[in-house]
C-alpha cells in the first residue's frame, strides 16, 4: 500500500495584520540572520533545508512575515540548532528592538 506524501504548507503571518507585532517580526528575523550568518550559512540553504523559498526566508529576515510553529521549528532545524537556542537569540534581539524603540520615542 503506497502512502501519501503529505505537503507541510508554511503560511506566515504578514507584518501588519492584527496579531502580528511587528517588533516581535523584526526581532525574529533578526535571530535568524545572526545564526545563519554565524554558521556561514546562505539564505536559499537555510530556505532549502526549511523547504521554504528564499523570497519566504528574505520576508521573514526582514521583519515583514512570522512563520507558523512549523516554519519555526524548520528554520531552527536548518540552522542546525534547538529551539531554545533560537529562542534565545529572538528575546535578546527583542530586548534590543525594545530599547531601541523606548529610546526613539523618549528622544
Amino acid at each position: 500500500m503506497a502512502t501519501a506524501s503529505k505537503k507541510v504548507i508554511l503560511r506566515g503571518r504578514p507584518v501588519g495584520s492584527k496579531s502580528t507585532d511587528p517588533t516581535i517580526a523584526k526581532a525574529f528575523g533578526q535571530a535568524v540572520v545572526v545564526l545563519r550568518t554565524s554558521k556561514g550559512l546562505s539564505q536559499e540553504a537555510v530556505g532549502l533545508a526549511a523547504a521554504i523559498g528564499r523570497s519566504n526566508m528574505s520576508s521573514i529576515e526582514n521583519g515583514r512575515t512570522v512563520p507558523n510553529l512549523v516554519g519555526v521549528v524548520k528554520i531552527a532545524a536548518a540552522l542546525g540548532c534547538s529551539l531554545p537556542v533560537l529562542s534565545r537569540e529572538f528575546e535578546r534581539a527583542y530586548k534590543l528592538l525594545q530599547g531601541t524603540v523606548g529610546d526613539e520615542l523618549a528622544g
